[in-house]
């Protein structure tokens, strides 16, 4: 398989649904991801598979199975800089209705209240506004991503053994964006019209999660009712 990279903007003349994502969610706005990977960095023949499968027709659930012959790290790597490009544009469409006194703390409802630690900076958990502990989140992950000795740019780089568990932290805490999202500021998403693209977004990120064992059940309770109404695809 050649040398591949991948972007962390979309492009805009992939497909028609990309387009309109980004139409959604990117124009005018502010909060978006700070850097884009330089050519050269991985694996953008998946990303192109990857988004070109979106708009074959065939379900999620067999989207986003590995492609046969590919390395499952590779995988990983595409998608989860993928939906954190993704998510962090959907969160920028509501970020300026989500303040301290909106949403004191990172919260998804009453039941469920999400602490911050990242073993640097803030070496215990903490309590923070919800749209600190995203900015946090997403300033973190995007540390990650660019730290090639976590995801390697180079095919002739090895990933490290902590690739996989460091791939199910980042899409355990992005899902709680999902969280916030839909539970405290879904009123937003639909007044702009864009709810179709977010739950696609989010069936998307679903089907990879429980595909690939990313992340626990447990973790996924929050969302566990409106899953069951919208994820229906069968295998």
């Amino acid at each position: 398989m050649p040398t591949v990279y991948y972007y962390l903007c979309f492009e805009l003349n992939n497909n028609m649904a990309l387009n309109g994502f980004v139409e959604f969610f990117q124009k005018g706005k502010t909060f978006r991801p700070k850097k884009r990977f330089a050519a050269g960095t991985i694996r953008y023949s998946l990303y192109k598979q990857a988004q070109a499968s979106l708009q074959s027709g065939i379900n999620l659930r067999q989207v986003v199975r590995l492609p046969p012959g590919e390395n499952m790290n590779d995988w990983l790597a595409v998608h989860v800089v993928d939906f954190f490009n993704r998510i962090n544009l959907i969160y920028g469409t509501v970020s300026e209705y989500c303040d301290e006194s909106t949403c004191p703390t990172m919260s998804g409802g009453s039941r469920y209240e999400y602490l911050w630690a990242d073993g640097e900076i803030y070496k215990k958990p903490v309590a923070l506004p919800a749209q600190r502990y995203i900015e946090h989140l997403m300033d973190w992950i995007e540390t990650q991503i660019n730290n090639e000795a976590l995801f390697p740019v180079s095919t002739g780089v090895p990933f490290p053994k902590t690739f996989v568990a460091l791939c199910r932290k980042i899409l355990t805490r992005l899902f709680r964006v999902f969280v916030h999202v839909y539970i405290h500021h879904f009123d937003r998403i639909v007044s702009i019209g864009a709810e179709a693209h977010v739950n696609a977004c989010y069936k998307h990120f679903y089907y990879f999660v429980k595909e690939f064992d990313m992340i626990s059940s447990k973790e996924l309770e929050p969302l566990h009712e409106m899953t069951s109404r919208i994820c229906k695809d069968k295998d």
